[in-house]
C-alpha cells in the first residue's frame, strides 16, 4: 500500500536556456515543447496512474503559481506552495518536504522536476514504487539514469554494494556523488559501469529528509519549522531570504547518510536546452526537427537542425542549426552551442533590457 505516498514537484526554474521562447513572465514549465501538452502537464499526469491529485505538490515562485494551477486545475490550490523568491532547490525541497511533513507524518516523498522528458513512463513509474519501498525502509533513495554517452553536463552517482531488489528493480548503496566531470573523466565513469546520472530525483520520508536537514543545515531547519507550524507571525520573507542559496545536492544529499540509487533507463531528458529538445523531437528523412502552431516550414538542403516558429520559415543549405522566431526576437545558433543561450539573457539584463528576458 502506498497511502502515504506523495509527490513534490519543483517548479520554479527559469528556464533560461531555453531563451527566446522561455521567459522570466512564461518560462518552459509551461510551454508545449515537446507535444501539445505544457511541460508541467505531462509531469502531472504521468502520476496520475500512481497518485490521486490531492497528494501532487508543486512548489514555486509567486509569479508562476496562477499559471501553474490554470495548466492543472485538478490539484487542490492548497497544493501550490510559494517561495517568496528563488533560493535554488534546496531550499525550496525543504520548504516542501516540511509542509507536506507536517500534514503527514508518515508521508513519503518522491521530488521531481517540472521540465522533464520521459519516454517510457511505465518504467518511471516502477522505479518510484521501488523508491518507495526503499525509502520506507529508511533509505534515503535517487534514481539514477543510464547513462547513453559521456556527458559532461550531469552530475553522476557511483553505487556501492547491492541492497535487495523490488519487482524487477534494483537498489544500490550510493558510494558517491560527483558534480558535472570534464570529458576524461565522464568517459572513465561511463567505462566502469558504476555511474548513473544525477537527475535530481530523489524519494524520502519526511521524517528522514527533516532529520538531515537538522543535522546538515540546522538554522535553515529552524525557519522552516517555523514557516510550516505558521509560526513566522508575518515574517516569511525574511525568514526564507536567510536560507543560503544552494542545490539540495550540495546541502543535503552529498553528505546525507543511507542513500540509495536505483539505477533506470526510462527515456529521460532534461530538456534544458534547445539541443536536448532537438534530441528528443521526431525527425524528418534530412534530420531536422520543428515546433509550430500550424505554420508551414520549408528546408532545401537543410539538415539537422531545429526550427520554432508560428510563421513560415525557409532554410537553404545550412546544417545543425538552431533557429527561434517569436513575436521580439530571432535566435540563430550552432546546435553545438547551444548551452551558451544562457549568457546572452545574462547580458541583456545587465544591459537593462529586461524585457527581453
Amino acid at each position: 500500500m502506498m497511502d502515504h505516498f506523495y509527490a513534490l514537484i519543483m517548479a520554479g526554474g527559469g528556464g533560461t536556456r531555453l531563451w527566446p521562447l522561455s521567459r522570466k513572465s512564461r518560462p518552459k514549465q509551461v510551454l508545449p515543447l515537446t507535444e501539445e501538452r505544457t511541460m508541467i502537464q505531462i509531469t502531472v499526469e504521468r502520476l496520475y496512474d500512481l497518485l490521486t491529485p490531492d497528494r501532487i505538490f508543486i512548489v514555486s515562485g509567486p509569479d508562476l503559481a496562477a499559471a501553474l494551477h490554470e495548466n492543472v486545475p485538478a490539484l487542490p490550490a492548497e497544493n501550490f506552495i510559494v517561495e517568496p523568491e528563488p533560493r535554488n532547490s534546496g531550499p525550496a525541497a525543504g520548504l516542501g518536504t516540511f509542509v507536506i511533513g507536517r500534514r503527514d507524518p508518515n508521508a513519503v516523498i518522491a521530488v521531481l522536476s517540472a521540465d522533464h522528458h520521459i519516454s517510457r513512463e511505465g518504467d518511471f513509474l516502477e522505479s518510484l514504487r521501488t523508491a518507495e519501498h526503499f525509502a520506507q525502509q529508511g533509505h534515503i533513495v535517487t534514481l539514477g539514469i543510464k547513462p547513453s554517452y559521456a556527458a559532461t553536463g550531469f552530475g553522476y552517482i557511483k553505487r556501492g554494494e547491492r541492497l535487495g531488489e523490488f519487482g524487477a528493480m534494483e537498489a544500490y548503496r550510493s558510494e558517491s556523488f560527483h558534480e558535472k566531470p570534464d570529458a576524461a573523466t565522464a568517459e572513465a565513469f561511463i567505462q566502469s559501469g558504476l555511474y548513473s546520472w544525477n537527475a535530481g530525483m530523489f524519494i524520502w520520508r519526511a521524517d528522514k529528509a527533516i532529520a538531515e536537514f537538522e543535522r546538515q543545515q540546522p538554522e535553515m531547519a529552524k525557519g522552516l519549522h517555523l514557516i510550516s507550524d505558521n509560526k513566522v507571525d508575518g515574517q516569511f520573507d525574511k525568514v526564507w531570504a536567510s536560507f543560503p542559496v544552494k542545490s539540495i545536492d550540495y546541502q543535503i544529499m552529498e553528505n546525507a547518510s543511507d542513500v540509495a540509487v536505483i539505477p533506470v533507463d526510462m527515456g529521460w531528458s532534461d530538456v534544458g536546452t534547445w539541443g536536448t529538445l532537438f534530441e528528443v523531437l521526431t525527425k524528418n528523412s534530412d534530420g531536422n526537427a520543428t515546433r509550430s502552431n500550424g505554420a508551414e516550414h520549408i528546408q532545401i538542403d537543410t539538415h539537422h537542425t531545429l526550427v520554432v516558429s508560428d510563421r513560415l520559415v525557409v532554410t537553404i543549405g545550412v546544417d545543425d542549426l538552431v533557429i527561434v522566431d517569436t513575436d521580439d526576437v530571432l535566435l540563430v545558433c550552432h546546435r553545438d552551442r547551444a548551452q551558451d543561450v544562457r549568457n546572452i539573457v545574462q547580458q541583456l539584463r545587465e544591459q537593462g533590457k529586461d524585457d527581453y528576458c
